[in-house]
């Protein structure tokens, strides 16, 4: 039945044309034969009047502007040859108000004015060529025709206004995902930036431990040597790359990081600077704390600081929780509030977009989003090796 439906829904107009085609032939047909003041043109022309005048309505899709006046003017030409034909059929005047409501409907203001006037000078010509019209009968169909095109006008409206909410609607998610793309390569740039301090400084130490290595060793180890001297200069090669690497990533406006990078091991001065700027935060670890990788650590510490963050920026939060829970080789970082329950993604920002591309770097796992009692929670877990 569904599958039925909407071929129907489609092409019911068209299917309203190909029953006013026969409709409008047989009508010229028989009333020729029965009436002596029936259509009074040749059959032929008659006939294919009939087909020119409602034919092109098939193509209003793909030209909806054109096929209206083309119908139009077929009408009014067919008058002179049978001045009958039209006035003769009611087909022709239900015709003649469908082509009024298409024309109100077109999405050009001007154009459907246009279309009104030009529907109204036509009826003028049908009636001038009617040996029996008169100015009642054009006054009748003026009258009709302007009522048609309204309503046509009016449902245009709602189509009009529904098409540029879609388009809104269609505009905005482009810009959002055009913003969260951009998001998405910030964040990468700052990951890039900060994983740099990270990197380079164990491939300082790498760099510095082989060189001392190699000036304690004896003359006649000279493989030793060698070998010590390319680790060295491949250190110092591998730290000038990145240093290029994160200058090309670096915004014009940023200055170089002078600071090492913050660690899990600062969590308690986060969270004390989070209650000096007015929210309470409860600070609870479990397991035995033990060293991270240098990146880990610093994902872990970005995640807490993001939560907190958002507790006290959008969130509204009158008191929030972090619990960091080390245990079977990872470690499991959970921030809540009981704030109006949106993070900085609901409100346009892009806090969770950069949180989720901290957490993909080291396969890790991100749940956030509003607690069923109320308030928000980010949960998030790092394998440890």
């Amino acid at each position: 039945m569904k599958r039925l439906w909407q071929p129907a829904r489609q092409y019911w107009f068209d299917a309203l044309i190909l029953a006013g085609i026969g409709a409008g032939i047989a009508g010229a047909v028989v009333r020729r034969h029965n009436l002596q003041d029936g259509p009074r043109g040749p059959l032929w022309f008659d006939v294919l009047a009939c087909f020119v005048i409602l034919a092109p309505l098939f193509a209003r899709r793909r030209f909806p502007v054109g096929v209206l006046f083309v119908s139009g003017l077929a009408i009014g030409a067919s008058t002179f040859v049978d001045d009958r034909l039209i006035t003769d059929n009611i087909v022709w005047f239900l015709q003649g108000l469908a082509v009024c409501v298409l024309f109100g409907m077109l999405p050009a203001r001007s154009w459907s004015v246009a279309g009104l006037a030009f529907a109204i000078g036509i009826a003028a010509i049908v009636t001038h060529n009617d040996p029996g019209g008169g100015i009642g009968d054009f006054s009748w169909n003026a009258v009709a025709f302007a009522i048609a095109w309204t309503v046509g006008f009016a449902v245009g409206g709602k189509h009009r206004e529904a098409g540029e909410a879609t388009e809104r609607a269609a505009r905005a998610e482009r810009e959002r995902e055009e913003r969260a793309r951009l998001a998405v390569a910030d964040e990468r740039a700052r990951i890039a930036r900060e994983l740099h301090d990270v990197v380079g400084h164990s491939v300082s130490v790498m760099t510095v431990q082989a060189s001392a290595v190699r000036r304690l060793l004896d003359p006649e180890q000279e493989k030793v040597n060698a070998a010590l001297l390319v680790v060295e200069e491949t250190g110092r090669e591998a730290l000038a790359e990145m240093r290029r690497m994160v200058g090309v990533l670096r915004h014009p406006e940023e200055a170089p990081a002078r600071a090492p990078q913050p660690s899990l091991e600062q969590l308690e001065r986060l969270v004390q600077h989070a209650r000096e700027a007015g929210l309470p935060v409860e600070l609870r670890i479990e397991g035995e704390p033990i060293q991270l990788p240098a990146g880990v650590d610093l994902t872990a510490y970005r995640l807490v600081q993001e939560g907190l963050t958002n507790a006290l920026k959008h969130a509204g939060a009158r008191h929030a929780e972090v619990l960091v829970r080390y245990s079977d080789g990872q470690v499991e970082l959970i921030v809540t509030d009981d704030g109006s329950g949106e993070g900085d993604g609901d409100k346009g920002g892009h806090g969770l977009v950069g949180m989720r591309e901290r957490v993909s770097v080291y396969g890790g796992e991100l749940e956030a989003g509003p607690r069923a009692g109320g308030g928000y929670r980010l949960r998030a877990k790092l394998p440890i090796a």
